[in-house]
């Protein structure tokens, strides 16, 4: 995997190439159910500026079952940034205390600022409306292991539901599928479609894409469905949420019909877009997905700290 070799931090998914994208799956494979002490001595650092479950939790299950230890913080409010602090010096002093640093922070472009200004690697567990590459690497995952002809070069087509124009898992997602031979249907409303700049890049690289507003017979020739909630954080306008907020909401019967092999996907948590009699049906693949957060996160932190 000598593609691998020159990453030092994990930024963007627009720091990836197609071969380190494969590379970086095919490594995920060997940290299935895998225990071992690799990471013995080794401390990560947890600096979330956000809320956080299963990022934060499956890097610090990641961790501890390689053998190495957690430091950090899940409040902001705990932090010296609630004296002031800037987030560059924030990152000069706690890179001295760790061998590696994740983050989680509301403003677009943290995680770059703070891979300038710390001595250890950097991971970046989502930073504002922008990316949230190791979200992406398990959503391809999961992907792969349902549609191994992805990575084969054969045709898939991506549905992306919900919120598209704040959506991090959405925008890194949509870069990262650039790389193979995948075509989208885009599903919002019009205050949430997807930014100019996506849609820029989708026609710079002659990615086929269609846009709509309504899910009613958009799903027959969808191998996937990323689905999304409106993410009410994000909003600058209460009163456009509250517009859009129950925007849709999937049941059975909205899957009926779909392809054979179908895969709903959500990176979640859900609030009310999928009902939880979906739960049940052999196409939610989201509980799943969640759970490959830990091999995936198992071998980048390895691969980081060069302990593959």
């Amino acid at each position: 995997m000598d593609s691998l070799k020159s990453i030092q931090h994990i930024i963007s998914i627009k720091d990836f190439n197609r071969q380190q994208i494969v590379d970086i799956l095919e490594l995920a494979i060997r940290f299935e159910n895998l225990r071992d002490d690799r990471l013995k001595g080794c401390v990560l650092g947890t600096l979330f500026f956000e809320p956080s479950t299963r990022t934060r939790l499956s890097f610090e299950a990641a961790m501890l079952q390689l053998g190495g230890k957690v430091l950090g913080f899940a409040d902001a409010s705990v932090s010296s940034a609630k004296k002031g602090e800037s987030l560059a010096d924030g990152i000069r002093v706690s890179s001295s205390y760790v061998d590696i640093l994740v983050l989680r922070h509301p403003l677009d472009g943290a995680a770059r600022l703070a891979s300038e200004h710390s001595s250890v690697p950097v991971i970046n567990g989502g930073d504002g409306a922008n990316q949230h590459p190791t979200q992406t690497f398990l959503d391809l995952y999961t992907i792969t292991k349902s549609h191994p002809e992805l990575l084969k070069g054969e045709p898939l087509k991506v549905a992306m539901l919900g919120d598209l124009r704040y959506g991090r898992t959405v925008h890194s997602l949509i870069r990262a599928l650039t790389h193979f031979n995948v075509s989208f249907r885009l599903i919002s409303p019009e205050s949430l479609k997807l930014p100019d700049t996506y849609i820029d890049f989708l026609d710079r690289e002659n990615i086929e894409y269609d846009a709509c507003q309504k899910i009613d017979d958009a799903l027959e020739d969808v191998d996937v469905l990323y689905a999304t909630r409106i993410q009410e954080e994000r909003f600058p306008d209460p009163v456009e949420y509250n517009r859009v907020k129950k925007a849709y909401h999937l049941t059975p019967d909205t899957l009926k019909g779909v392809r054979e092999g179908f895969q709903l996907l959500h990176p979640l948590p859900r609030i009310q877009e999928i009902s939880p009699k979906v739960d049940a049906l052999p196409q939610a693949a989201y509980f799943g997905q969640a759970s490959n957060g830990v091999p995936v996160r198992k071998a980048l932190l390895s691969l980081l700290l060069g302990k593959i």
